[in-house]
């Protein structure tokens, strides 16, 4: 299961090189896809008869499997970037080293939109960093707040359903699971947040990067609970899972 807390506590400039390095394992670990590389190993790249360290290997992976760090980031979306489409956009143009003059030729604008554009960026970063920083000083707060669960990063319709605490989610577990998490589910729950738990802990059962035909994601969700189907219909409806267009493979989110 990938990781997602680790994606969302490390340090700006670890997640824009988009790896960590975990002194205690010797490992440098991926934050998209928690993929890890040991010190001391050699591993091959994806060009052939070409090898390369555990550092270097990584920045390739990121490269030759996410593309790059910051096309990931900018792929996210709106709610964990803040960006809207056109600023989306002229974030990739400027990371291509386009002029504002070319720019404003493919979106159909005028140079001086562009680098008024450009400008609110700039000032956006900066509201960033203030921003941080009020939250680093708060970390220094004697009043310490229950933990909130982290959800994927593919989740949809984000609201106050998705604020559930770590004791919040380990009691409803605890309800709708009667037997232990690997028994079956006692009654799919009514209520969005207790959904979205169950949800969550039943997609534990599929593996990260594995695609899934209909009738293999059935026989995971059978011994879970009766209706698995709707089961299935939840976990693309929320966004735990995805689905090709012509609905023959499945894949769950991270």
């Amino acid at each position: 299961m990938v990781d997602n807390t680790l994606f969302w506590s490390v340090a700006v400039e670890d997640l824009s090189k988009g790896y960590i390095f975990n002194k205690a394992s010797d490992e440098f670990i991926c934050l998209i896809c928690n993929e890890k590389f040991e010190n001391g190993i050699i591993y091959p790249s994806s060009c052939e008869g070409i090898y390369f360290e555990a550092k270097k290997a990584i920045t390739e992976h990121i490269q030759s499997v996410h593309h790059s760090m910051f096309a990931y980031l900018l792929s996210l979306g709106k709610r964990h970037t803040g960006l809207s489409v056109i600023q989306r956009d002229l974030l990739h143009y400027f990371s291509q080293g386009i002029s504002d003059k070319e720019i404003a030729q493919k979106l159909d604008s005028s140079t001086s939109t562009i680098r008024n554009h450009r400008f609110k960026l700039k000032e956006k970063e900066k509201q960033a960093k203030v921003f941080l920083a009020l939250m680093k000083l708060l970390e220094n707060n004697e009043v310490k707040e229950e933990n909130f669960v982290t959800f994927h990063k593919g989740a949809k319709m984000v609201d106050e359903r998705y604020a559930v605490t770590e004791i919040e989610r380990e009691k409803i577990l605890t309800t709708y699971f009667k037997n232990g998490l690997d028994g079956p589910l006692d009654t799919f729950p009514s209520k969005e947040k207790r959904k979205l738990i169950v949800l969550q802990q039943i997609l534990t059962k599929f593996e990260i990067g594995k695609k899934y035909t209909e009738k293999e994601i059935n026989a995971v969700l059978k011994p879970i609970f009766h209706d698995y189907v709707t089961l299935r219909r939840y976990l693309i409806e929320y966004g735990f899972m995805e689905r090709a267009q012509d609905g023959t493979t499945y894949w769950r989110c991270t």
